[in-house]
């Protein structure tokens, strides 16, 4: 009977939950307080900020005058529907830049992480594609694509300007992209090629099944980045004259020589890249966690 009651108590104390000792329970009331004068502060000096500005700006002399040609209600409603419409084809750009990106960059990093002696001149080739379109700037390489190409005249129909500025995105993000994924490429371990290929896997099967996925993991904050940055360049493309929304905006400033519209396109570009931007710096800071407590999951 005793032996029997020890069992059971051992077996309760064993998933009891332990008390809380007062030193930790002090602890725990300093870190909320510690945390509720953080979040006061913070909100006290934004507070402090803001009104800062806003007197700063009510104080300056030609304050109406800019607040009229930038900040127009009256403006901002009648260009709002423009704009926005200009804007479905930024998305549009968008979306098949990234597929095109994503496939180009891929294959131009799998070349240049080749060991083939075979590959050598796809590999000096690549070399030197990422080296020049990243030395390009990105209006430049629009003009290049956007006039050079059809000066060619390679067809006697006109070609749209928006498929010539995809074109170009295409081409001068897939060097940065590339790059990106060669970093990626060339961080996993030997060891992990090795382990494949002595469970049987090809060289093939290693690489698209062991290495592009751990590759993708360690630079998707990078990658992220660049995306965020080709959402604000597809804006670009309105110099080949697509009717995008930098376009429909440089439309009704040309008739009303009233800048609101300008804002209008700005505030729409920000509000696509918010979503992506938030969940960049979420993911790395989960990253930044992970590596901090030894890659525990």
């Amino acid at each position: 009977m005793v032996d029997s009651q020890t069992s059971q108590d051992l077996a309760t104390g064993a998933t009891a939950t332990p008390p809380v000792s007062e030193v930790e329970l002090s602890r725990r009331a300093y870190r909320r307080t510690q945390q509720i004068k953080s979040v006061v502060t913070s909100l006290v000096s934004t507070i402090v900020l803001a009104a800062i500005v806003v007197v700063g700006l009510q104080l300056s002399p030609g304050w109406p005058r800019v607040k009229q040609t930038f900040f127009s209600a009256e403006y901002f409603a009648k260009s709002f529907p423009e704009v926005l419409d200009g804007l479905w084809l930024n998305l549009k750009v968008l979306v098949v830049a990234v597929i095109g990106v994503a496939i180009f960059a891929t294959l131009i990093a799998l070349v240049r992480t080749s060991k083939s002696p075979v590959m050598f001149p796809l590999r000096a080739l690549a070399a030197l594609y990422t080296t020049v379109m990243r030395g390009i700037p990105m209006i430049v390489i629009l003009y290049l694509i956007g006039f050079g190409i059809p000066g060619l005249q390679l067809t006697k129909q006109r070609i749209d300007p928006s498929l010539l500025g995809t074109i170009a995105v295409i081409m001068g993000y897939s060097a940065y992209v590339a790059e990106v994924l060669r970093a990626g490429f060339n961080d996993v371990h030997p060891s992990q090629r090795a382990s494949a290929r002595s469970l049987g896997l090809t060289a093939g099967q290693t690489t698209w099944l062991v290495v592009v996925p751990q590759a993708l993991r360690k630079v998707a904050p990078a990658l992220m980045n660049d995306f965020i940055s080709m959402q604000k360049d597809v804006g670009l493309i309105s110099v080949l004259g697509a009717v995008d929304a930098v376009r429909a905006a440089q439309i009704e400033v040309a008739s009303s020589y009233n800048f609101t519209p300008y804002v209008v396109a700005s505030l729409l570009f920000i509000l696509m890249s918010v979503p992506f931007i938030l969940l960049n710096d979420w993911y790395s800071e989960r990253l930044r966690r992970r590596e901090q407590s030894g890659g525990t999951v």
